[in-house]
């Protein structure tokens, strides 16, 4: 049998590895790594530093694969993921099928946490439940983005007695949810709280974070919102990525 290890390597800093992310990285006998393409070579060299720094005894193999793109949705937002999903799968099952020997290790390492915004464990759930391959699977989990933002701005995440949300640009750009104060913003490429900016909220936004490219700003959102749009803007472009993710809270809570 052949098992597969996705492992939450944290938000950016090499220090956000906790010791069980350690401990699985040093079972690995192969660490797959999916290329994005030259403008995110830093989130492959940061695997590889993080390979290099924490598994003892250099008996393990690095196998780079082309991550497939996602095609523009035309308004079928879920069809174009499901469609990238179904190409990642493939590429995964190659990588397994072909790079792995019975009783071999192969590892996935995941920026974040793998439970959140991201389908790793979905597509290997999924080559599992064919039966193609004899194939256990074990999830680490990591310091998310989530939690990595509200320490570097030093608050947290729900006020007392309260709850969050966690949802996307696509969903906030429709409103601020009626049932909560607190809400964590992932993946907008669009900006969506400009939406919300007759609201009287606050925001916190990183980008980055916990990379030596590391950017934060926070404040009341009507009065900053041009500012990050700006800072936001001429990373990307700096860059040729961006990777952010930002709380707004109703202002007046603690």
């Amino acid at each position: 049998m052949k098992k597969i290890l996705i492992i939450g390597i944290g938000a950016g800093d090499p220090d956000y590895l906790t010791v069980q992310a350690i401990k699985a990285l040093n079972q690995a006998d192969v660490f797959f790594v999916m290329d994005k393409g030259a403008a995110k070579d830093k989130l492959i060299a940061l695997r590889r530093q993080i390979i290099e720094r924490f598994v003892e005894g250099g008996r393990y193999r690095i196998v780079e694969a082309s991550s497939p793109e996602r095609r523009p949705d035309h308004g079928d937002y879920r069809g174009a993921v499901d469609d990238l999903n179904r190409d990642k799968q493939r590429i995964f099952e190659q990588l397994i099928a072909g790079e792995l020997k019975d009783g071999d290790v192969g590892a996935f390492l995941v920026w974040g946490d793998p439970s959140l915004y991201d389908s790793t464990i979905r597509i290997v759930e999924a080559i599992a439940r064919q039966g193609r391959e004899a194939l256990d699977y074990e999830v680490i989990p990591g310091i998310s983005s989530v939690q990595a933002l509200a320490a570097r701005h030093r608050i947290p995440l729900n006020q007392i007695g309260r709850s969050i949300a966690i949802t996307n640009g696509r969903t906030i750009a429709d409103g601020f949810p009626a049932n909560v104060d607190s809400v964590v913003v992932m993946l907008d490429a669009q900006n969506a709280y400009r939406q919300l900016a007759h609201e009287d909220l606050d925001i916190y936004w990183g980008a980055y974070v916990g990379t030596p490219d590391e950017i934060l700003i926070a404040g009341r959102l009507r009065d900053v919102m041009d500012e990050i749009e700006r800072v936001r803007a001429d990373a990307r472009h700096r860059h040729g990525w961006i990777m952010d993710t930002y709380l707004l809270r109703r202002r007046g809570e603690v």
